[in-house]
């Protein structure tokens, strides 16, 4: 009869850490999109950085990348959470939880560095030569539907969709940091995946609320849904006719238009 409470205890320890986790993360998301959703009227839609610093500039992808990819990447948080629930109390669950998400986080927030380049590069080409954004948009989505059809999309979204085999190996890393790590090498996967669906953010328009909210439905389809292997391979598809069109419909390009410029839809 003395077992009895620790046992209950025990059964009832990863409901608790799964609401303690869900709480968590459902907080940041809505509290990144708020963020996300202000600065983008603010700013509008422009080419290039619109004269953003690269601290300024990652700041802004970070509250971005929270707003996008944490309902995505909830259930695995959350399998890491229950897994560790119950040798951790709620407050350390918490921690912990906040740890893999930072490590997350961090991931994607050194491939902001490459976002920032990016759209340097395309902004000053644009404003030196504004019909280079047709073509621009162009090869934005070819290479976004040429990733969503290959395979290091597939070896990714696998790892995202099935993450047990590798939290089991995670188990075995140093306590040091290990939460952090985790959450690390899950947000490397995450950039393997998803990293094509940013790049049509070019042509869409980093700031883009529409886009973004589009981008991380796809991302949570994907993920989640039981066809979201097929969907991705659809996506893809679309992703290339898309890049047909660009170079004849700027509606497609709104990210890469001349501030001040009107677009219009060339149906010849």
């Amino acid at each position: 009869m003395g077992t009895q409470p620790p046992l209950r205890q025990g059964n009832l320890l990863p409901a608790r850490a799964l609401l303690t986790a869900w709480g968590l993360l459902v907080l940041l998301a809505v509290l990144a999109w708020v963020l996300t959703v202000g600065q983008a009227r603010d700013m509008g839609v422009e080419p290039g950085t619109m004269g953003m610093a690269i601290p300024l500039f990652l700041l802004l992808w970070l509250t971005m990348m929270a707003a996008m990819m944490l309902p995505s990447v909830a259930p695995v948080a959350i399998t890491w959470a229950r897994g560790i629930a119950r040798r951790s109390t709620g407050v350390v669950r918490a921690g912990r939880t906040a740890a893999f998400v930072g490590g997350y986080l961090v991931v994607w927030t050194a491939f902001g560095l490459l976002a920032y380049g990016a759209l340097a590069a395309t902004g000053d080409l644009v404003h030196d030569h504004p019909g280079a954004g047709r073509w621009i948009g162009c090869a934005a989505f070819a290479l976004a539907g040429l990733q969503q059809l290959g395979p290091l999309k597939n070896v990714c979204l696998r790892h995202c969709r099935s993450p047990m085999a590798q939290l089991m190996r995670y188990a075995q890393f140093r306590r040091a940091a290990r939460d952090f790590r985790v959450g690390a090498h899950h947000g490397l996967y995450c950039v393997g995946c998803c990293w094509g669906l940013m790049v049509v953010l070019i042509p869409l328009g980093v700031m883009n609320i529409a886009a973004m909210a589009g981008i991380a439905a796809v991302i949570f389809v994907e993920k989640l849904w039981r066809l979201g292997p097929v969907f991705s391979t659809v996506v893809g598809l679309v992703f290339l006719v898309f890049a047909g069109l660009a170079p004849f419909q700027d509606w497609l390009v709104p990210g890469l238009q001349p501030a001040g410029e009107p677009m219009h839809m060339d149906m010849r």
